[in-house]
């Protein structure tokens, strides 16, 4: 059997999400469709992590197992050719058989796109968070930077996420302001929480308006009390940038 690595860009709006689920349109159950068509056999597609309803990604990471001979262009051509214009296969390419999507990423980068402006924009509508109220960036920044490290990131969970561990390292984190109003918080780590991002990124703008600072941001994550953190920012500014690996 070969083992088969893709990068998936993909708009998630009309989407429930990653994973496979019954009786919902997933981004898992679009890709496997279609390769199955291709190949001719049944295929099982495992992500380096699930994305949740309504999110995007610009490279999310992926592989399968096929015994077909088809070269991996024409693999990647005749599944974008079926797949939805939503979805797209931006790269592709024949690994060893050892490789796994999941447990061989060394860490995700996802950056949150947050629109600033008294008025909202209807063509960034889904790809962003548009906040009316001004931010203070530079105390978002300063806030952010406090993720960086080892952490108990309880504080930023979802409700519900059953994993072994709420520890996590962060690696990088960064939060600038564009031109054109936007804000773009870009956040790396070794894994992330179910709703972590959103969640860290709702407490954020807390900061940006004031309403906490720079220094109770810390003092909440350090207390891994969900109820004390901000609420969770909505999915279509969440993209999934990119997954390295070992």
């Amino acid at each position: 059997m070969r083992n088969i690595k893709i990068t998936v860009e993909y708009d998630g709006t009309a989407y429930s999400g990653w994973q496979r689920q019954e009786g919902a349109g997933t981004i898992q159950e679009a890709l496997e469709n279609v390769a199955g068509r291709i190949m001719q056999e049944t295929i099982r597609i495992v992500a380096s992590g699930r994305t949740d309803a309504g999110v995007h990604a610009l490279g999310q990471t992926a592989s399968f197992r096929t015994s077909t001979a088809l070269p991996v262009e024409r693999i990647q051509a005749g599944m974008n050719s079926l797949l939805s214009p939503d979805i797209a296969i931006t790269a592709i390419e024949e690994v060893p058989a050892s490789f796994h999507a999941r447990y061989d990423s060394a860490s995700k980068v996802y950056q949150y796109f947050l629109y600033n402006a008294p008025v909202r924009s209807p063509l960034r509508r889904r790809y962003c968070w548009h906040v009316r109220e001004p931010l203070d960036c530079e105390a978002m920044g300063l806030a952010a930077a406090s993720l960086r490290g080892r952490h108990d990131f309880s504080a930023f969970r979802s409700s519900g996420s059953d994993v072994k561990t709420t520890e996590r390292t962060v690696f990088a984190t960064s939060l600038l302001r564009s031109a054109d109003n936007m804000v773009i918080f870009e956040i790396e780590g070794d894994g992330f929480l179910r709703s972590m991002v959103r969640s860290i990124m709702g407490t954020l703008v807390d900061v940006g308006k004031g309403k906490i600072t720079p220094e109770t941001f810390r003092s909440i994550m350090e207390s891994g009390d969900r109820n004390r953190a901000g609420a969770t920012a909505p999915p279509q500014g969440l993209f999934l940038k990119e997954v390295r690996y070992r």
